[in-house]
């Protein structure tokens, strides 16, 4: 074993960097612990693999390492995109040093995953912004409920003042659009109930949000369970939370329907945990995550930055606010929602922290 000395081995295993010594032919000689979890392989299992085995990137990354060891230079690389044995895509910054052991070149990859930290930043950035669309919105609906107000008080005032009752129905359109306004207006404020929280099992959401579907549907439509059964009860709103899955599934049936014949659709919902997952600034050590796919059409790319604000819809009959009503609903339950679609493809992913206190760390 090349590192010999205890105190060493002991601190390597203990840094967060993840860590892989390679020898000249580029096999293992040593990985990490933080780098066993990275790349979800074992060491000691693969000890003198080739680092194909271990994770793929391009020939050009390959041929890189291998000039390192002939010339004995360094090299850094930002924004890698690496392949792991499991089929999982990350996204690295990583730094190649060439060391020299007894006259034998080594190589001392020290990788920094940056999916994480692209993630929060985009998670920062979407809460943001819908911090800013909600004080727009709110500011925007006090303006139009106050003259919705005046104009339905003078109908009423009016309509007790005409002769002809036949006129009445005009004054009846006034009062019925104003009313229509205003229930549009506090939709897109969102309920202001409290959260009825109570410990839940989320497959019962997905089950009762499955059998809305295939009602609606009329059974058309494939849909197909993939359930993680360990996971445990949340504490949630289970009737919210419903409402919220629901949104989704029935975007996902309408895109659908808008392109291909139900019976060629498919909707998957699928359930996984995930650890030390970060939401916000608080990493949570366990989270449920939750997630809708969907084969249809895919949502428009100049839609995808604006998916979650109210008005924003790919229909033309859409009103824009199922999605930001979900947003809403999970943002309450301090959770996370996020999407991904291309053309056939289409996963949103919830993200539910399991734990009842969250630890705050820093990141």
């Amino acid at each position: 074993m090349i590192i010999e000395n205890a105190l060493q081995r002991l601190l390597l295993d203990n840094l967060t960097t993840a860590t892989l010594l390679l020898d000249a032919d580029l096999r293992l000689e040593y990985m990490n612990p933080a780098a066993e979890m990275l790349l979800a392989v074992s060491g000691q299992r693969n000890h003198g693999q080739f680092i194909s085995e271990l994770f793929t990137e391009s020939p050009e990354a390959l041929a890189a390492l291998q000039q390192a060891v002939e010339q004995a230079h360094p090299f850094n690389k930002r924004e890698a995109v690496l392949t792991s044995i499991a089929g999982q895509i990350l996204t690295v910054d990583y730094s190649v040093t060439p060391v020299l052991n007894r006259g034998a070149t080594l190589l001392l990859l020290e990788v920094h995953p940056r999916d994480r930290l692209l993630r929060i930043t985009k998670e920062e950035a979407q809460l943001s912004k819908q911090e800013s669309t909600k004080l727009l919105v709110r500011g925007l609906a006090h303006e139009i409920k106050n003259p919705l107000g005046g104009i339905r008080g003078a109908a009423q005032l009016l309509a007790r003042e005409l002769p002809d009752d036949n006129l009445k129905d005009y004054t009846n359109v006034i009062i019925e659009e104003a009313d229509r306004l205003r229930n549009l207006v506090d939709r897109m404020l969102g309920s202001n109930k409290r959260l009825a929280l109570s410990m839940t099992n989320v497959h019962e959401v997905l089950e009762r949000v499955a059998s809305l579907v295939e009602a609606e549907s009329q059974g058309s439509i494939t849909l197909v369970r993939d359930y993680d059964p360990s996971i445990p009860e949340v504490l949630i709103d289970r009737e919210q939370m419903i409402q919220a899955a629901l949104n989704i599934v029935r975007n996902a049936l309408q895109a659908i329907a808008s392109q291909n014949e139900l019976r060629l659709g498919r909707i998957t919902l699928r359930t996984r945990t995930l650890r030390q997952f970060t939401i916000g600034h608080v990493r949570h050590r366990l989270v449920a995550k939750l997630e809708i796919i969907d084969n249809g059409p895919g949502i428009p790319l100049e839609l995808q930055d604006t998916l979650f604000f109210p008005m924003v819809s790919g229909r033309p009959d859409g009103t824009g606010l199922g999605l930001a009503i979900t947003q809403t609903i999970i943002s309450q339950h301090q959770g996370l929602i996020e999407c991904e679609s291309h053309p056939g493809h289409t996963l949103f992913s919830i993200f539910l922290p399991l734990e009842q206190g969250a630890r705050h760390e820093p990141q």
